[in-house]
């Protein structure tokens, strides 16, 4: 244990308090559009350092491709608004991923006190088209990766009670996307046991589902049908979710735990 010197200290509501400024750790921050990337400058302007992780073979896979110098430019964007930041290329599908980021991230910044799972392995396919190949590395990256980072972060905590926060971003979509949805199912579970589990140590755990966000995924078809499902006529902003995370890390949002809340504009 250490001394209360060494210890965090509580989160911060500004970058311009005397304290240290507390570390959060955020998963899937491999694109500047991405939900990951504005979480991170969300709690960068309020007070936090950041350490982040991100695979960028995943996004070559992908319909939108890998953004060249991505990660470099999130640490330059973050460290102008006052962090220090540690960016880690990590495959979540690897067993021993979840307790490198957390050497590297404590080795480069220190203890880390909020934990944000944002990455994600989704690629579209339904009951009868799915691959047992394809099935296995959702559940890896979605659902093992996800426990593996949350007992990581339950085992090396040591700042104060009350201060410590987990953040899942989910997902209720399994129509034409099995499994993805169902390995963010497992997820949420695994998440709200967290906020019983590491009650012990002061932490509090929650899970978002952000609904249908414009990140650059959305072919003109998809954002039609998701703009007539949401009464507010548009469509969810990587910012919409990052304010939300911002105040659950934040002191006046200790008080919700083991929640799964949906910040989805009221999309059907």
């Amino acid at each position: 244990m250490t001394t209360a010197e060494q210890q965090p200290q509580p989160v911060r509501q500004s970058p311009d308090s005397a304290s240290p400024r507390p570390l959060a750790l955020i998963t899937g921050v491999g694109r500047t559009v991405g939900i990951g990337a504005g979480i991170a400058h969300r709690l960068a302007a309020s007070g936090w350092d950041i350490a982040f992780s991100y695979w960028t073979p995943y996004d070559r896979r992908m319909a939108w491709g890998e953004e060249q110098g991505a990660a470099a430019t999130i640490a330059a964007s973050l460290a102008e608004q006052g962090a220090r930041t540690a960016t880690i290329e990590a495959d979540l599908s690897a067993p021993d991923a979840a307790a490198r980021i957390f050497d590297e991230a404590e080795l480069a910044i220190g203890p880390v006190t909020a934990l944000v799972l944002s990455h994600a392995e989704s690629v579209d396919s339904g009951l009868l088209d799915t691959t047992i190949e394809s099935f296995d590395r959702h559940f890896a990256v979605n659902t093992r990766a996800s426990w593996l980072l949350i007992r990581e972060y339950g085992l090396r905590f040591r700042a104060p009670a009350g201060t410590g926060r987990i953040v899942a971003l989910t997902s209720d979509h399994t129509v034409g996307n099995l499994p993805y949805g169902a390995s963010k199912g497992a997820l949420d579970r695994i998440t709200l046991a967290a906020a019983h589990e590491l009650a012990h140590l002061g932490v509090t755990a929650n899970v978002i589902n952000p609904g249908p966000a414009d990140t650059g995924w959305m072919n003109e078809e998809v954002e039609e049908a998701c703009l007539r499902g949401t009464p507010l006529g548009r469509l969810g902003t990587p910012q919409d979710t990052a304010h939300l995370v911002d105040f659950l890390c934040s002191p006046q949002g200790q008080w919700v735990n083991g929640q799964l809340l949906k910040s989805n504009g009221g999309s059907a």
